[in-house]
Parts: C-alpha cells; sequence; structure tokens
C-alpha cells in the first residue's frame, strides 16, 4: 500500500481519499505519454524536447536568449513546411504548448520580439485555432512584414480563407471600417499565388475582396492566358454584375498582352463596340485584323470601320467587306470543289428508299402535293447555297419534267412560295447570280410565286451586307400589297435578309403594319416576328411599344389562334440574352389578355435569359412545367423551351437540362411532353449526343402523333449538317414505318433533309469561337422555328411552312470543316461535328464513334456522303 501512495498522489493531485475512482483515468493517460514518446524515433524526440526547450527559453527575462530561440523556433518551422503531404512535426509537437505562448504573448511589451512571436503563433494558428476564431489573420496583422511565402503554400492558403471571412465581417458593419490592413497582404498573397502557377487562388481571393484590377498588375507572359481562360470560365457562374466586371478584366489583360482576337471575342461578348473598336485601334498587323474581321462576320455582327481603325482606304475597304460577308459564297464554293463535293443532290439520293423494303415507295402516291413540298425543302437543304440543283436550277431547254418552272408546279398554291423561295436557298450568299435568277419569278401571274419569290431575295442576301441594299429596293416596294400572301414574302423576306440590322427605314415601314386594324393576322405576325429579329438583342423600346400595343388590339378570337403565340416571341427577341433588361417589359406584359398572358410572361423569360446558363431562371420555369392545367394553357410549351435555351450555354448545365427533361417526359402533361423533343433538340443542335438520340428515337414512335413530330424534326436539328450516318438510318427507317402518314412522313423528310444540310458542310450551331460566343441573329431564327412546331399542325404543316425558312438565319461553314481542309489537303474530311472525326476510316460514322455494321455499305475507304 505504501508503494502505491505516491503514485496516487502525483497522479490525482491531492490527498482525499474519498475518490477512489479518479486516480485511473491520469495513470492511463500518463502510461499513454509515455508509450508515444517511447514510439518517437530518437531523432523526433531530439526535435520535440528541443522545440519544448525553445518554449521555456521564450519565456525567459533575458531578451538575447529570447531572440534565439524565437529564430530557431521559426528556421525549424519554415524548413519543415515545404512539403504538406502531413502535418510537420513542429507545428504537431508545439500544439500543447499554443495556449502557453499565446499567453506569455499577451505580457510582452512592444518590441520586435513580440512582431517575431506573433508570426510564430500566426502559423501554429493554422492547426490551433477555433473556427471563427481568425487567430491565423490576427497574428499576421500583429507580426512582422516579412515573406509570408515563406511559411509555406498551407499557411498562405489557409490566411487568404481567414481575408475574406474578415473582409466579409467588416462590410456587415455599421461604422467604415478600413481595409487597408487587409489589403497590403492580398498584395503579397496574390503575388505570391501568381509567382507559384495558383492563379485560380489569386482570382479567387481578389473576387472575395471585390479589387480584380489588382490582378492586372500581377499577370505575366507565362501565366496571363491561364489567368485568362480561369477568368472567362469562371464568368458564366457569377451573379450579374460580377460576370461583366470579370471579363472586362479579362479583356484588359488580353490587350496588355496583345492577345487581339481573344479580347475581341470577349468585346463581342460583352456586346461592347466601344471595346472592339479599340481592339482594332491598338493592333497594327493587317492580317490580324483581317482575323477580326472573320470573327465578326461569323457572329452577324452590324459593325462599321472608320479611318481611325484602318487608316487606308483600300485595306479598310477590304476589310468592310470581309464583315460584310460580301465573299462568303466564293469562299464557300472554293472549300467545295477543294473537297469534291459540288455535284447537285436530288432528294432520292438523300431518302435512299433502295435501302428499305417495297412499303416505302408506295407512300410517294400518298398526298403527292405534300411528299412535293417536303422534297422541295430537302432539295433546298441539301443544295444550300451550292448554286446548282437538279430541280430548281435546271436550264429551261433541259428535258421534260426537268426545268425549274415544271417543278415549281408541281406545289400547289402556298407550296409554290416554298418552292421558289428554295431557290433563294440554292444560291445562298450569292447576291449578284441569285436576284438575276429569282427575277424571272416576279413576272408571274401567282400571287403566291411572287410571294415565295421576295421570301428567296431576302434569304440570297441573308448575312451579307451590301451599300446598294437591294433587299431593301425590291422588296418595300411589296410591303403594302392587298394580296396578304405576297405581303408575308416581302416582310419574311426583310426579317431574314436585315436580321441584326438593326435598320431603321425597315422599322418606319413594318411598324405601322402593326397598328394597322385592317392587317390580317398573319400579316401582323410576320412583321413583329421580322422587326424582332432586325432588333435582336437591341432592346429597342419603340418597337417594343408597337410590339405590346399590336398584343392590346388583338380580339379574343385572334389571340385563341396558334400564330398568334408568335407575336410574344417577337418580344421576347428584343431582349434576347440582356437579362435584367426585359424587366420594365415583363411588367407590361402582365396587363394583357390572360389567354397569352402567362404564355407571354414565360417567352420573355426564356429570351431574356438565353445563353446565360442562370439556374434560378431554369428552376423558375421548372416549377412552371410542374403544374397540371387545364387543356387550354399554353404557355408550358415555352417555359420547356426556355429552359433548353438558358441550359445550352455550358456543358454541365446542358448536361443536367436533359436529365430535368427526362424527368418532364415521365411525369408533364401532354402539352409539355410536345415540347420536349424540341428542347432536346436546341441543347444538342449540330451535335448529336448518343444519349439524345436515343431519347428522341423512342419519342418518334410515340402514341401522340405530335410528339413523334417533334421528336422527327428535333433527330434533324441534332443532325444538322453532320451527315451522321445513325441519324439517317433511323430517319430512314422511319419513313417506311409511316410511309401512309402524310403528315408525319414530311416531317421524317425534312429531318432528312437537315441531316444533310450543304452535304456537310454547315452547320445550325449558334455558337461558335470555341462556344464561347453565340450568334444572336442565329439562335432567333432557330427558336423562331422551334415556337412555330409547338403547333406543329397549324403552322408547319399548315400553310405556313415557309417559317422553315428561318432557320437559314442560324446556317453557317462548319468551323471544323474549315480546320480539317486548313491541315490538310491529301486527306479531306468534309464532315462536320468533331474536329477528328473518323468518317474517312472504312466502316466508321462521323461524330458519334458509332460503329456501322450495316452490311449494305460498301464503300472501303472515302467519306460517305
Amino acid at each position: 500500500m505504501a508503494s502505491q501512495d505516491p503514485n496516487t498522489n502525483t497522479a490525482s493531485g491531492s490527498g482525499k481519499q474519498d475518490e477512489p475512482t479518479k486516480p485511473p483515468p491520469p495513470k492511463d493517460s500518463k502510461k499513454k505519454d509515455d508509450k508515444k514518446d517511447e514510439d518517437l524515433s530518437d531523432e523526433d524526440l531530439a526535435l520535440k524536447q528541443q522545440l519544448e526547450l525553445y518554449v521555456e527559453r521564450v519565456q525567459d527575462p533575458d531578451p538575447g536568449l529570447q531572440k534565439v530561440a524565437l529564430e530557431s523556433m521559426r528556421q525549424e518551422i519554415r524548413t519543415s513546411t515545404s512539403s504538406m503531404t502531413s502535418v510537420p512535426k513542429p507545428l504537431k509537437y508545439l500544439r500543447p504548448h499554443y495556449g502557453t505562448l499565446k499567453a506569455y504573448y499577451e505580457t510582452m511589451t512592444d518590441s520586435d520580439l513580440k512582431k517575431y512571436l506573433a508570426d510564430i503563433l500566426s502559423v501554429l494558428a493554422l492547426t490551433m485555432s477555433a473556427e471563427g476564431e481568425r487567430e491565423s489573420l490576427k497574428f499576421r496583422l500583429l507580426g512582422s512584414d516579412g515573406d509570408i511565402g515563406s511559411w509555406g503554400h498551407e499557411y498562405v492558403r489557409n490566411l487568404a480563407g481567414e481575408i475574406a471571412q474578415e473582409y466579409a465581417k467588416r462590410q456587415l458593419q455599421s461604422d467604415e471600417t478600413p481595409f487597408d490592413d487587409l489589403m497590403e497582404l492580398v498584395q503579397q498573397i496574390v503575388a505570391f499565388h501568381m509567382r507559384h502557377n495558383a492563379e485560380p487562388e489569386a482570382v479567387d481571393l481578389l473576387m472575395e475582396v471585390e479589387d480584380l484590377d489588382l490582378l492586372v498588375e500581377h499577370v505575366d507572359k507565362t501565366n496571363f492566358k491561364r489567368t485568362c481562360l480561369y477568368l472567362t470560365s469562371s464568368a458564366r457562374y457569377l451573379p450579374g454584375p460580377d460576370d461583366m466586371l470579370v471579363l472586362d478584366i479579362a479583356f484588359m489583360i488580353y490587350l496588355k498582352f496583345e492577345e487581339y482576337p481573344n479580347a475581341l471575342q470577349i468585346a463581342l461578348f460583352l456586346d461592347n463596340k466601344e471595346y472592339v473598336k479599340q481592339v482594332f485601334t491598338s493592333c497594327d498587323d493587317l492580317l490580324r485584323k483581317k482575323q477580326f474581321c472573320y470573327i465578326l462576320a461569323r457572329h452577324g455582327s452590324n459593325f462599321e470601320l472608320n479611318d481611325e481603325m484602318v487608316a487606308e482606304d483600300e485595306e479598310r475597304e477590304a476589310l468592310q467587306d470581309i464583315i460584310n460577308n460580301a465573299k462568303l459564297s466564293e469562299g464557300y464554293l472554293t472549300l467545295a470543289r477543294d473537297i469534291e463535293v459540288m455535284e447537285a443532290k436530288t432528294p432520292e439520293d438523300i431518302y435512299k428508299a433502295h435501302l428499305l423494303d417495297g412499303r416505302a415507295s408506295a407512300g410517294a402516291s400518298v398526298d403527292s402535293a405534300r411528299q412535293n413540298l417536303a422534297a422541295t425543302f430537302v432539295n433546298a437543304f441539301v443544295n444550300a447555297g451550292f448554286g446548282q440543283d437538279k430541280l430548281m436550277t435546271v436550264p429551261s431547254d433541259a428535258s421534260s419534267g426537268g426545268a425549274s418552272g415544271n417543278w415549281l408546279f408541281k406545289n400547289k398554291e402556298h407550296g409554290k412560295t416554298s418552292a421558289a423561295a428554295s431557290l433563294g436557298t440554292i444560291l445562298l450568299w450569292d447576291v449578284d447570280s441569285g436576284l438575276a435568277q429569282i427575277d424571272k419569278y416576279f413576272h408571274s401571274n401567282d400571287n403566291h410565286v411572287i410571294a415565295g419569290a421576295l421570301l428567296g431575295v431576302g434569304i440570297v442576301n441573308c448575312s451579307i451586307k451590301n451599300d446598294c441594299d437591294p433587299a431593301l429596293a425590291l422588296l418595300g416596294e411589296y410591303i403594302d400589297k392587298e394580296d396578304p400572301s405576297i405581303r408575308i414574302g416581302a416582310i419574311m423576306g426583310l426579317g431574314i435578309a436585315y436580321a441584326g440590322a438593326e435598320n431603321e427605314q425597315i422599322r418606319s415601314k413594318l411598324t405601322p403594319i402593326l397598328n394597322d386594324a385592317k392587317a390580317p393576322l398573319d400579316v401582323i405576325t410576320f412583321a413583329a416576328i421580322s422587326l424582332g429579329l432586325i432588333y435582336v438583342g437591341s432592346c429597342n423600346e419603340e418597337v417594343a411599344q408597337a410590339i405590346i400595343f399590336a398584343l392590346m388590339d388583338r380580339s379574343d378570337a385572334e389571340l385563341g389562334e396558334p400564330l398568334a403565340r408568335l407575336i410574344p416571341l417577337s418580344l421576347g427577341l428584343l431582349y434576347l440574352g440582356k437579362q435584367e433588361s426585359v424587366e420594365a417589359t415583363a411588367e407590361v406584359s402582365k396587363t394583357f389578355h390572360e389567354k397569352i398572358r402567362k404564355h407571354c410572361d414565360m417567352t420573355l423569360l426564356s429570351c431574356a435569359y438565353a445563353g446565360t446558363g442562370n439556374v434560378l431562371k431554369v428552376q423558375n420555369l421548372l416549377g412552371h412545367c410542374s403544374q397540371h392545367l387545364e387543356k387550354g394553357e399554353t404557355h408550358q410549351g415555352p417555359a420547356v423551351l426556355g429552359i433548353a435555351m438558358i441550359a445550352m450555354a455550358e456543358e454541365l448545365g446542358l448536361e443536367m437540362a436533359i436529365r430535368s427533361l427526362e424527368h418532364l417526359l415521365q411525369y408533364g402533361e401532354q402539352n409539355i411532353r410536345r415540347a420536349v423533343p424540341l428542347a432536346l433538340g436546341l441543347l444538342c443542335i449540330s451535335n448529336p449526343k448518343v444519349t439524345v438520340m436515343d431519347t428522341l428515337s423512342r419519342l418518334s414512335h410515340d402514341t401522340d402523333s405530335e410528339v413523334a413530330m417533334a421528336a422527327v424534326i428535333s433527330l434533324g436539328v441534332i443532325g444538322a449538317g453532320t451527315n451522321n450516318a445513325r441519324i439517317a438510318a433511323m430517319l430512314r427507317n422511319l419513313s417506311s414505318y409511316y410511309y401512309k402518314d402524310a403528315s408525319l412522313l414530311f416531317c421524317v423528310r425534312i429531318a432528312q433533309g437537315l441531316v444533310h444540310l450543304g452535304k456537310g458542310l454547315l452547320t445550325l450551331n449558334p455558337y461558335h469561337s470555341d462556344r464561347f460566343l453565340l450568334s444572336p441573329a442565329a439562335l432567333g431564327g432557330i427558336i423562331t422555328m422551334l415556337h412555330a412546331c409547338l403547333d406543329m399542325k397549324a403552322i408547319i404543316l399548315g400553310k405556313y411552312h415557309y417559317v422553315l425558312y428561318f432557320l437559314i438565319l442560324a446556317m453557317q461553314v462548319a468551323e471544323n470543316v474549315a480546320n480539317c481542309r486548313r491541315k490538310s489537303k491529301a486527306v479531306v474530311c468534309p464532315c462536320s461535328g468533331r474536329p477528328s472525326c473518323g468518317c474517312c476510316w472504312p466502316g466508321w460514322s462521323s461524330q458519334n464513334n458509332y460503329w456501322l455494321s450495316n452490311p449494305l455499305n460498301t464503300s472501303s475507304f472515302g467519306c460517305r456522303r
């Protein structure tokens, strides 16, 4: 018993005999401590004892000893923090002494030694301080002004996090607390991060302290590209106006390091013409200026060069021609000749009916006028821009049945409008030749043919800007004619020819039509859509006001018409991608008639946030889609399309939107299910994802014919211009499956034409420049067509099938087709899609890495078009 007494006393710290349960835990604790010390290697044990000695010496009254101890401790910590795979041993062994050192610090008088100790406490607080106390920052501010990077990356990261918290706290305080002390540290941390390839962390810190301007002085030639890439990528996930500020900084950095093409892309994204001008004035290289002009032309920008941007008259004229797309047709045909795809194709070459059984051939006799109309569109889409085909441009002295006049009159009534306009598509971008060939139709006695010729003139001039304004001169005369079809042809032609041009002359001609009480509803609708396209994304108040009055003047019966639902879309086009700018107009829309009010709200919201990836707006639209409504409601269709319009901005949002649309297919009402295939088409336009392809293939056999038709059209949209072998096979099978259903067969034919758009040289994708820029006019044309498809039977399958020609606004030469040509002239792949598609290898199809097992494909080598 006597031998146990000392152990008991030392363990308990008192001689109390009435608490027999207390001694064992301390005894165990002491055993654990002893065991821990025994586990340490000799080297670690020596380090631990050394650090404990330093802690004692720091508290020594002799300043000399204190200084030596502090210096030694600093040296030990600094040398150990170079690697952070585990907690450094000095920090681990000093943990028990953190409280002791902190208490002693408070007793010290102000001196350099006190600052040295504050530095050490700041590093120890990295692992020791309680959450939310920010002691690491506190002691750093009290410490010396030495290089913070010497304490290691992890310390700097921790300090950056605490600065962000402290900054937010000071902002919330009512009194104006200065930030100078924090900003000095921020300067040091940003400089450290930029030197050590941690650009994202530097950008994040500056965003937190709202001082991104500091970044410009810290970037150099080695890191500015990574910095700007992070800035532009993060801009999509930031709320306004932070997103614009981030892009402003990226623009300044690109300009500083003469990375002009990237600066121009940001200027166009911001829709800032002053920035565009700044890029031109900053650069002296003519070749680079040509590159800028090609970017502007692809974007559809209405930009005029002046002598300040380009001094020489000849050079300025040549550059302006590039922006105006004056030689687009010439370049396109040169590309087509280089890759040997000039030979005209017929609709039969696309249908490949010989690959099917005998049922499909019987379908030709069913509603032959409808099938001729389908062939007209297929012929126009496949031969778009090539200037020759085998239906419309055949010389009149050709063998019977081949002349353009003969084909034109194989279509009935309004079908002739689309047939005549198809000539404009075949001669796309070739203004001189196009106008000469279309001219003969202006002398026809048939109003539908004249209407088609007027539309054809507009199509030929699409994306081409000409000082003579031939489209305005020709079409302007026909706007006020009595016949509605002629008026529609002229109005729609102007809308396509001048999309994005913001032409005041056209506004003065079209605005009176909106307020004309005697004008038919279809004329007013197309006038509104054309104005929306001409002023797309401009937020023009006068045009908005005219469209609002036109909506308010419509009667109940007119608002119930499917075509009237395109008028709110024209209002939305004015605010395309302009976000908050739409709020005033959205408030006014709440005063509209109840039949159109919600439809207008959804359309305005989806257009204003198109291409922004705004998650909150997507959730809002999903909320509207989750409601189970009566049959008369129409606003859920635009809401579904709106989800796709907003989420198409970036890959992650796109994938999430596809998943959300799958849920809507399962649980949504019938009007929602009819819109989902169109939304899927918009998300993957000219980009056939296998999962989306399979979903649309499944829906193309849906029991609801409207869902099936929407799915078939969307198959064409996702495969537009890709020559995708898998989609082509699906559509061939569908043409056999629906050979008795004239309406669905018509949709299948349209989809087949789209898949082979421009023989694989064209795309409908409104995004360009590595998916960074969105062309407003192109998106406007696509969503106009998709909104029309929300009521397929009344519009596309009715007498307004020429709405499909709005897709021409989005037709552009696919970027990777041109890239492929530039990389190699020996083996050239004309297929649109992935930059390195494998279509030129035996059995391998473009776009989807889909191995063709079809035994009927006999080509051993070469691209199967």
